[in-house]
């Protein structure tokens, strides 16, 4: 069974990660959720999560408007040919999460099996805090970038910090 939201607060608590949540009508995009931005102070995100040809799994986390050359970030993220979306059977069966959920928090479900690469952009890493949601769609939880890593840390990931957006590598980030 995939960790519950209380599940997952109890964990973050655990590792004395300060963390905020604010609870909302459920957002399925990126363009829906633009009035949170408003509301809620800090790096708004996108969360892709991608196979490879070899079906290495790979979750790309960015900040909400940046752009991702799908044909090229196989090389940065060290994937085997070009990469492409995986579908969401499979990204519950990994992550334990439905489209629309798909959060870095979800790394929770993958601490035994590890099948998931993560990657976060090197340009959203320099926000102070981030916002992701907590397992479902219905609230946005704000943790800071460090407490970030050492939350993907204690799951057993070691996630890499790179250039994937289009933004991070003009910047030479």
């Amino acid at each position: 069974m995939p960790a519950t939201r209380d599940e997952l607060m109890a964990f973050l608590a655990d590792l004395e990660i300060e963390i905020s949540t604010v609870d909302h009508q459920p957002v399925f995009t990126v363009a829906e959720s633009g009035d949170l931005h408003d509301r809620i102070p800090g790096g708004h995100t996108k969360n892709l999560f991608v196979k490879d040809k070899k079906s290495r799994l790979f979750l790309i986390v960015l900040l909400h408007d940046a752009t991702v050359d799908l044909k090229k970030v196989h090389q940065i993220i060290g994937a085997q040919g070009r990469v492409s979306f995986g579908n969401a059977d499979l990204l519950m069966e990994v992550l334990g999460v439905e489209p629309g959920s798909v959060t870095p928090f979800s790394l929770i479900n993958d601490r035994e099996a590890l099948r998931v690469t993560p990657v976060f952009d090197a340009s959203m890493m320099q926000q102070e805090v981030l916002n992701y949601h907590p397992l479902k769609n219905d609230a946005t939880t704000t943790i800071s970038a460090q407490d970030l890593l050492k939350f993907a840390r204690a799951c057993g990931h070691d996630p890499k910090v790179l250039a994937a957006s289009d933004q991070a590598i003009a910047a030479g980030l």
